[in-house]
C-alpha cells in the first residue's frame, strides 16, 4: 500500500534519529551507559510495533536486544540484521573532543560511522515498511549487542544462534573506501605472552639475575618476523609492560599480541607456531595464553551471489556498489560460514575509532534504500 500522505525516507528524519542514539554514550566497558542506548533503541522499536526481547548482560558488559519485525512466523527462517551498540568513545567525549555537529555534508560525533548510523539505518528500512503498510515474505530480525568493540565474547552465541536461522546475514558496519561493502574480512587471534625471570640487583648481584625484559624483547623479534604478506598474515606486538625500577633485573614482563589470519590454513600453523614459542634464556619461563577470537570470513559463491544481488538493488536506486576485503573483523566474521554474509552495509563515511569520526549525510538515503531493497529481496 502506498499513499501520498506517507512520508518517504527522508533524510533530516534519519540524521535526527541518529543524532539521538549518538548523544546516548556508550563505550563499551560501561554496561550502564550501552543499557541507557539499548533503552533507546527499544523505544524506537517500540514505537513501530516491532517486538523487542531484552537478553541480560553479564560479565559487566550490558545488554543484547533481538527484534522482530511486526510480521512473520518467529519460528520460520528470516532475514538477520547484525549491528551493536557499543562504542569505542569514552563518556564525555560528545561534551568534549567529539561534539555532534554538521558541517556540510560531514556528521560527527562519538560512534556516528561505527556503527550508530548503520544500525540506525536498518530501523529507518524496518520503520519505512511499517508505514506504507507492506510486509516482506521473511521475518526481519535485528541483533544488536553490547560489546563488538573487544570481540563480542558474550553475545557470539546469541549471534551464531540467529545466524543459523538466518537466509542472509547483513551486517550494518560502516561502508569502506567510497561506499564500498565488505565480502571477506581476516580472522582475529589475540594473545598474552607473560615472560618470568630471576630479580636481582642491578649493581651488586646482576650476574644472579634473569631478565624478563630481555628474553621478551628477543621473543618480539621473532613474533614481529611471523609477518608473511604474501599469505596474508600480520602479527603486532601491541602492548608491553614490565620490570619495577632501573636497578632492579626485571622478574616480569607482558606483551599483548594481536594476529590477522586470512583463512583457517594459514590460521592453523600460525597459532600453533605462537603457542610453541620457547624461552631463549634457560632461566625464563614463558606463559602464553589466548587464540583465536573470530574466525576468517571468506568470499564464498553463496556470499558472491548476495552480492551481485545487492548490486542489482542498487543500480536501481541510482549507485554502483563495489565490495572489498578487510583486515579488520566484525562480528561478520561468525556469521560467513553459517549465512550468506555482506559487511559493511552501514553509512558511508571515515574516522572510525577517532575524534574525526563522521558520517557523509548524503549517504543515508541510498544506504536505508538499500536494505530496505534487500529486506522485499527474499
Amino acid at each position: 500500500m502506498t499513499d501520498s500522505n506517507i512520508p518517504a525516507l527522508e533524510t533530516g528524519e534519519i540524521l535526527d534519529g541518529i543524532r539521538a542514539w549518538v548523544e546516548i554514550e556508550s563505550p563499551t566497558q560501561d554496561g550502564a551507559a550501552v543499557n541507557r542506548m539499548a533503552d533507546k533503541v527499544v523505544a524506537d522499536y517500540a514505537a513501530i510495533g516491532a517486538k523487542v526481547e531484552r537478553i541480560a548482560g553479564r560479565d559487566g558488559f550490558g545488554d543484547h536486544l533481538l527484534v522482530t519485525s511486526p510480521w512473520g512466523d518467529p519460528n520460520e527462517p528470516g532475514i538477520l540484521v547484525l549491528s551493536h551498540l557499543d562504542t569505542v568513545h569514552d563518556i564525555g567525549t560528545l561534551g568534549g573532543k567529539l561534539p555532534f555537529r554538521v558541517e556540510g555534508d560531514a556528521a560527527y560525533g562519538p560512534g556516528i560511522y561505527d556503527m550508530k548510523g548503520g544500525a540506525y539505518l536498518a530501523l529507518a528500512a524496518m520503520r519505512q515498511l511499517v508505514r506504507e503498510e507492506r510486509t516482506t515474505r521473511l521475518p526481519i530480525r535485528h541483533l544488536l549487542v553490547s560489546e563488538e568493540e573487544v570481540g563480542s565474547p558474550t553475545s557470539r552465541e546469541h549471534i551464531e544462534r540467529e545466524a543459523r536461522r538466518a537466509v542472509a546475514v547483513l551486517v550494518t558496519e560502516p561502508a569502506r573506501e567510497g561506499g564500498r561493502i565488505v565480502t571477506a574480512r581476516k580472522g582475529t587471534a589475540r594473545f598474552d605472552i607473560v615472560v618470568r625471570g630471576q630479580a636481582a640487583h642491578s649493581g651488586t648481584r646482576h650476574q644472579d639475575g634473569r631478565n624478563a625484559i630481555r628474553e621478551l624483547a628477543r621473543q618480539i623479534l621473532d613474533i614481529e618476523g611471523m609477518t608473511d604478506y604474501a599469505t596474508g598474515l600480520t602479527v603486532n606486538v601491541g602492548v608491553i609492560s614490565g620490570g619495577s625500577r632501573a636497578n632492579v633485573v626485571a622478574d616480569e614482563a607482558r606483551a599483548a599480541v594481536d594476529m590477522r589470519v586470512p583463512n583457517p590454513e594459514v590460521s592453523e600453523v600460525a597459532i600453533a607456531r605462537f603457542l610453541a614459542l620457547k624461552p631463549y634464556d634457560p632461566g625464563c619461563t614463558l606463559e602464553i595464553t589466548g587464540g583465536l577470537n573470530r574466525p576468517g570470513y571468506e568470499k564464498g559463491p553463496a556470499i558472491a551471489a548476495l552480492l551481485e544481488r545487492a548490486q542489482a538493488i542498487a543500480a536501481g536506486i541510482g549507485f554502483e556498489l563495489k565490495d572489498l576485503a578487510t583486515g579488520g573483523g566484525s562480528d561478520g566474521n561468525f556469521t560467513a560460514s553459517i549465512a550468506p554474509t555482506l559487511d559493511g552495509l552501514g553509512v558511508d563515511g571515515k574516522g572510525a575509532h577517532t575524534h574525526d569520526e563522521q558520517l557523509y549525510v548524503s549517504s543515508l538515503v541510498p544506504r536505508a534504500r538499500l536494505l530496505l531493497g534487500l529486506f522485499e529481496s527474499f
